[in-house]
């Protein structure tokens, strides 16, 4: 923990980045993310298992922006989802200085995002084989029982929009859901309204969510958010051999196509 927030004070110190978002310890001790400018801020500092957080959904809000040089404690999902932003075209080159902290809890400062993109590739996220259980059971039931199980989940979404506010990749300025001139998403938390909005979600996220599963975390009616996401990753990953946050540029399975396909749609 010293090395690391020796590393923060340094990089505020010698002006190499404006501000530092990392975590620090708050009421009851409850882990929250944390903004430093100062370096005598720093004490303040925490990283542990607790940290669960992906910061990553800072780098785009406003508040933020309005610093030229930012810093970001980052852990493994954090990484995947801002080099998926960056292959997004989201991040600009010497924005940001990513800082992780390996198995050994050795500090790391990337030099860019190729360095990013090789350490990813080096550790692996494990698949949650928990919540591949959870799927398989799912999918071995009919049709008619999943959609009853669907149906009884998406019921009580009271649209709060927690999944949308806590996920790196949901970052437009409007979302579709705020616009009413056409109306795409009903407003009131009711049956079709639920399932227009979740569906809409999965899409925009296929072959970009990094799997992090955040939305499940934050939802305040526990909502089994991660069940779709995870699905949704894994169909992407089998059929169009992709998989969101790894790579500096990325082919994007939902707005490109061969004209060579065999399937007649294309034609």
């Amino acid at each position: 923990m010293q090395e690391l927030n020796n590393k923060i004070a340094e990089l505020l110190t010698n002006n190499l980045v404006s501000i530092f978002i990392s975590y620090k310890k708050g009421l009851n001790g409850k882990i929250k993310p944390a903004f430093f400018t100062k370096p005598n801020e720093v004490y303040e500092n925490y990283f542990g298992d607790e940290a669960q957080q992906n910061l990553a959904v800072y780098v785009h809000k406003p508040e933020v922006k309005k610093y030229s040089k930012v810093g970001i404690l980052a852990n493994i999902f954090a990484l995947k989802a801002l080099l998926q932003l960056y292959a997004e075209n989201q991040i600009k080159d010497n924005y940001l200085t990513i800082v992780t902290v390996n198995q050994d809890n050795k500090v790391i400062v990337f030099a860019d995002f190729n360095e990013i993109e090789s350490y990813i590739a080096q550790h692996q996220i494990e698949k949650n084989t928990n919540k591949q259980k959870e799927i398989n059971e799912l999918l071995s039931l009919s049709r008619e029982k999943r959609w009853e199980f669907w149906v009884e989940q998406l019921s009580s979404c009271i649209k709060c929009y927690a999944c949308r506010a806590i996920c790196p990749m949901c970052y437009c300025s409007k979302c579709t859901v705020e616009l009413n001139q056409p109306q795409w998403i009903s407003v009131p938390a009711h049956s079709l309204g639920n399932f227009e909005w979740h569906i809409m979600r999965m899409m925009h996220l296929a072959c970009r969510c990094i799997n992090c599963q955040e939305c499940s975390r934050v939802c305040p009616m526990n909502i089994p958010l991660h069940l779709l996401t995870t699905k949704i990753n894994s169909d992407m990953e089998e059929e169009f051999g992709q998989i969101a946050g790894m790579k500096t540029t990325l082919d994007f399975a939902l707005n490109t196509f061969k004209v060579d396909d065999y399937e007649n749609f294309i034609r």
